[in-house]
């Protein structure tokens, strides 16, 4: 075997048992020496020339950018996920037909549609689904991203919160739990406008929490300007300390009217 190719395979295996024994801080020192080894492989994109290892480089390259992303998913990384994902996609696309596909590819895919929806790309979610094969859009690890958007576009945060038992991977969890947050955060915002005070179980029904420790975990640590008291959820704190933007009426009028000459002088 090419000296090269037994170095990072060596480096691998170092790589994957301190990944299986959880100890990240390892794997993130080992797989930053394991980009930098493959650097060396011209085999790889973008420019794919021919060698005589060219196939067993892909796979190991391809491999160790799919550890990588799992690796983020468990440092809890949202960016060096997107950065070792549009390293891995290359493999997933352009050598599509010069290696076989990974067993993990639907897995990635997946994570990565979750990543989009918990960070409110809908467009670029729905940009990576138009690339997806028919058979791809079939397998669960997909099913199941889709099916999320689908309920979080129609405000049914409930299934999107009870999602979360049918994860198709333990990987997936991470990003079920940011999605839960975001639907949290998004009707406590709605709630404290539209009401000024609510009881704890309307509120624990609201926030879909199973129980009011949680809920009041929950306010202590994300609303501290909210009050629990005598059985309530007060948010009038919160309305009396939200500063009020003052509109600066005069000068918009100013402004239009400005507007409004220069358009007659063009005509």
């Amino acid at each position: 075997m090419d000296p090269q190719l037994t170095e990072v395979s060596q480096q691998f295996e170092r790589f994957k048992a301190a990944f299986a024994r959880k100890d990240y801080n390892t794997c993130s020192d080992l797989l930053s020496q394991l980009k930098v080894l493959l650097t060396k492989f011209t085999s790889l994109p973008p420019l794919f020339e021919n060698s005589p290892n060219a196939a067993k480089e892909l796979t190991i390259a391809r491999d160790i950018y799919e550890h990588a992303v799992v690796l983020s998913v468990k440092t809890e990384d949202q960016d060096a996920f997107e950065r070792d994902f549009f390293q891995l996609k290359p493999y997933y696309v352009d050598a599509r037909n010069r290696i076989p596909s990974s067993p993990q590819e639907n897995l990635i895919l997946g994570l990565n549609l979750l990543r989009l929806l918990v960070q409110n790309r809908i467009a670029e979610f729905h940009t990576e689904l138009e690339l997806l094969s028919s058979a791809t859009l079939e397998d669960p690890c997909i099913k199941h991203a889709v099916e999320l958007e689908q309920s979080f576009m129609e405000g049914a945060y409930n299934r999107v919160l009870s999602a979360r038992q049918t994860a198709p991977d333990a990987t997936y969890v991470y990003f079920m739990d940011l999605l839960a947050k975001t639907i949290r955060d998004e009707i406590a915002g709605c709630s404290e406008k539209a009401y000024d005070y609510v009881s704890i179980s309307d509120a624990r029904q609201m926030l879909l929490f199973s129980s009011d420790q949680e809920l009041l975990t929950y306010v202590k640590e994300e609303h501290p300007d909210w009050e629990v008291k005598e059985g309530f959820v007060v948010f009038q704190k919160a309305k009396e300390t939200a500063p009020c933007k003052e509109i600066p009426s005069l000068q918009l009028i100013n402004q239009t009217l400005s507007y409004a000459r220069e358009l007659e002088r063009i005509v």
